[in-house]
C-alpha cells in the first residue's frame, strides 16, 4: 500500500456499535443512532461515508454520517463490502428507476421515482411533475453532495428543470454552510407559477416552490381512484381537502356535489383551480363544487349536513411519538364525527398519514368509532402504500386508509 493509501485509509471514519445495534443494521434497519456508538475513531463531518465494522472487525456497513442528527449514521449499504463511487451512484439510480418503469402509462405524469430509506436513498425522496423533478433532503448529510446528486438526477432523468425543497430542521445549516435554500432552482429555469401534471388523466396543479411536501400528495393516488369508482351519483365530502385531489376524483366519477373543506384559504384556491383544469370532463363541469373554510374539527361536531360519502384524510396527528395515544384518541373522535355526518348507505374514507400510529392501531380506532355509533357497517378494505411509495422498514409504515358502509 501506497503512503497516500495508507493516509487515507487512517482517515475514513470508522465506527463500532453495541451488540444491539449491530443486529439491528444486519436485519436491514437504514438508521444508526447516536447513543448506539460505542467506539469512533476520530469525530465525523457531516456528509462523509462512515464504514461500520462488527465486534470482530469485518465490515458491517457503509451510510452517511450526520452530526447534526440522533440519527447519526443513514445506511447506504451493509453486507459484503463495496466502493462508493460514482458508478455505485448510477447504478443505484438506475435500480430506483427501473421499480417505476413499468407503473405508469401515459396518463400520469405525477410521481415518486426515489422514496427515501425504502429505496436505499435515506432521507432523500424525488418527486416528477411533469418536465419537472423535485429533490427533497431531510438531513444535511446529503447538502455536501448536492452537485453530484442532482448531475446524476439530470443525466439519468429527461427534464426541464430541477427543484430543491429542504426538511425545516435543515434550512438554516443549508443556507449558512452551503448557500442552499429551500426552493432553489438546481437546474433549468424556474416554474411561472404552479406547475402541471396529470394522474390517471386528471390534471393538477402543484406548488413545487413552496407547497407542502413535494407540492402535491402523490401517495394517495390509489384512494383518489377508489373514490372515483364509489361516487356516482353521491354527495361528497372531501374534510382537510388539502388542494382537492379526492373531489375532482369524485366529481369526474358522478358525484352530485363535491364540498371541500379545510382551514386554509390557500388551499381552497388550489382546489377550485384543480376544478377548473379538469372542465373538459362533462362530469366535473356539472358536479356541484362548495367550499368551506374552516377548522373541520369544530365543523364536524356542529354541522347538521349530511354526506353519502366522506372522505376524512388529516395531517398527521402525531409528529413524534410521544403524541400517539392522543392522536389515536382523535383519530376515533374525528370519525366518530364523521360517521355522524353520513346518510344511509353512507361510505368513510378514513385515512392516516402518521407513523407513529400503525396501521392496526388506526383501524382500530375507526371500527371503535364505527361500533360506537351504533350503526351497522360493513368494512369494504384497508390500503396502506402505492408501489411508487413502498415501506421497506417499520418506521416508513405511514399511511393508511381503510372503508367503511354504513347500511343506516
Amino acid at each position: 500500500m501506497s503512503q497516500s493509501a495508507a493516509n487515507q485509509t487512517a482517515a475514513r471514519l470508522r465506527l463500532r456499535l453495541t451488540n444491539t445495534a449491530e443486529t439491528i443494521v444486519r436485519s436491514g434497519h437504514p438508521w444508526l443512532f447516536a447513543d448506539s456508538i460505542r467506539e469512533q475513531n476520530r469525530e465525523g463531518i457531516t456528509g462523509e461515508l462512515a464504514v461500520i465494522y462488527d465486534r470482530n472487525d469485518k465490515f458491517l456497513a457503509v451510510g452517511l454520517f450526520d452530526a447534526e442528527s440522533p440519527i447519526r449514521v443513514r445506511i447506504l449499504h451493509a453486507g459484503k463490502p463495496q466502493t462508493i463511487d460514482s458508478t455505485w451512484w448510477k447504478a443505484h439510480l438506475e435500480k430506483s428507476l427501473e421499480r417505476r418503469a413499468k407503473l405508469f402509462d401515459a396518463t400520469t405524469t405525477g410521481y415518486r421515482l426515489i422514496h427515501g430509506e425504502s429505496d436505499g436513498w435515506p432521507a432523500l425522496v424525488v418527486d416528477k411533475y411533469d418536465s419537472t423533478l423535485v429533490l427533497k433532503i431531510y438531513s444535511a448529510a446529503w447538502l455536501p453532495r448536492l452537485e453530484e446528486i442532482f448531475a446524476l438526477l439530470q443525466e439519468k432523468i429527461p427534464c426541464e428543470s430541477i427543484v430543491l425543497r429542504l426538511s425545516r430542521n435543515i434550512q438554516s445549516l443549508a443556507e449558512k454552510q452551503f448557500q442552499r435554500r429551500d426552493g432553489q432552482i438546481l437546474f433549468g429555469s424556474p416554474p411561472v407559477g404552479a406547475v402541471i401534471f396529470s394522474e390517471n388523466g386528471i390534471r393538477f396543479e402543484a406548488d413545487v416552490l413552496r407547497g407542502q411536501k413535494t407540492g402535491f400528495f402523490l401517495d394517495q393516488r390509489e384512494n383518489r381512484a377508489e373514490v372515483e369508482m364509489l361516487a356516482s351519483g353521491k354527495k361528497v365530502l372531501n374534510a382537510f381537502s388539502f388542494s382537492g385531489g379526492f373531489s375532482v376524483y369524485a366529481a369526474r366519477g358522478g358525484a352530485t356535489s363535491v364540498t371541500d373543506l379545510d382551514i386554509s384559504a390557500h388551499a381552497l384556491e388550489s382546489a377550485k383551480r384543480n376544478f377548473a383544469l379538469n372542465k373538459n370532463f362533462p362530469r366535473v363541469a356539472n358536479c356541484r363544487h362548495e367550499i368551506i373554510q374552516a377548522d373541520c374539527f369544530e365543523w364536524l361536531e356542529k354541522t347538521a349536513d349530511k354526506f353519502d360519502l366522506i372522505v376524512l384524510d388529516p395531517p398527521s396527528l402525531a409528529k413524534r411519538a410521544t403524541e400517539r395515544e392522543g392522536a389515536i384518541r382523535a383519530y376515533e373522535r374525528v370519525n366518530s364525527h364523521g360517521i355522524m355526518r353520513l346518510s344511509r348507505d353512507g361510505i368513510l374514507v378514513a385515512g392516516s398519514c402518521s407513523a407513529h400510529v400503525s396501521a392496526l392501531e388506526f383501524f382500530d380506532a375507526v371500527r371503535r368509532a364505527a361500533v360506537k355509533s351504533g350503526r351497522k357497517f360493513t368494512e369494504l378494505k384497508t390500503l396502506q402504500h402505492p408501489p411508487d411509495h413502498p415501506a421497506g422498514f417499520k418506521e416508513a409504515e405511514y399511511l393508511k386508509v381503510i372503508y367503511l358502509k354504513f347500511a343506516a
